[in-house]
């Protein structure tokens, strides 16, 4: 059975304009080769309703998991939440257990728990809560897709309880061999041990380490014995590695 498939959607202008680096998609793309799902596409879009729905549809269809970063707090154009209700055919209000959750939150800190706090409760209609131990506000998975906070410490904090909720598959497992030597000097070698080794990934990677040119040949799958061997074959290949 190969390993479930997944989509990261990132939302927000503030990515797009390029006033906030964004580190949410890195961060997940590593959770999930750890939990054997495969990334398959990252996507930023705006803060535009019209362009989250089609976003969500599209990539909710074509894949097992979509993963959601951004727009879900409580401000005017927080609008995750009501595209992903939107887009997946869900009726959207104020629910109950995400209320209280805030409330409980707020009390304890002697914060006034506000309308526009109250927005954050919103959920889909059938949706199940992802837990926020960070700043209390849950985010949701509505059908296969996944909502969660754009704030990083936060998003982190919902991946590591979402995570394991969803059953992954083999762990995708990589091994490296830096070799000394321009990407272009190892590609036909490279392209004949990609041969005799079908079911793996082989990737070149260059670098520039004290003004010399450099490779980073990667082998990659989920069998560990297919791994090992493909690459020893990139050891022999390149005895000048390391």
């Amino acid at each position: 059975m190969p390993n479930p498939t997944a989509a990261i959607l990132i939302i927000g202008d503030e990515i797009l304009t390029g006033r906030t680096r964004e580190g949410n998609a890195h961060f997940l793309a590593g959770k999930l080769v750890e939990q054997g799902i495969t990334c398959r596409e990252i996507r930023i879009v705006p803060d535009d309703n019209d362009v989250i729905v089609a976003a969500v549809r599209e990539l909710s269809s074509r894949h097992d998991h979509l993963f959601t970063s951004g727009g879900i707090g409580p401000t005017h154009d927080d609008i995750t939440a009501d595209a992903v209700a939107e887009a997946m055919g869900a009726a959207l209000d104020v629910r109950e257990d995400a209320r209280e959750i805030l409330a409980a939150y707020y009390a304890a800190r002697g914060v006034e728990f506000t309308a526009a706090r109250l927005r954050m409760a919103r959920i889909p209609e059938g949706a199940t809560l992802i837990e926020n131990p960070v700043s209390g506000a849950p985010g949701f998975s509505c059908g296969n897709v996944h909502v969660m906070a754009g704030v990083p410490n936060i998003f982190q904090a919902m991946v590591e309880g979402l995570l394991p909720r969803l059953t992954g598959g083999a762990p995708l497992l990589s091994r490296n061999w830096q070799v000394p030597r321009p990407e272009a000097t190892v590609a036909d070698e490279l392209r004949r041990i990609a041969g005799e080794f079908p079911d793996l990934s082989l990737g070149s990677y260059p670098y520039i380490q004290e003004g010399r040119y450099g490779t980073n040949l990667v082998a990659r799958g989920t069998d560990p014995a297919l791994v090992e061997a493909g690459w020893q074959a990139l050891k022999d290949a390149f005895p000048e590695g390391q």
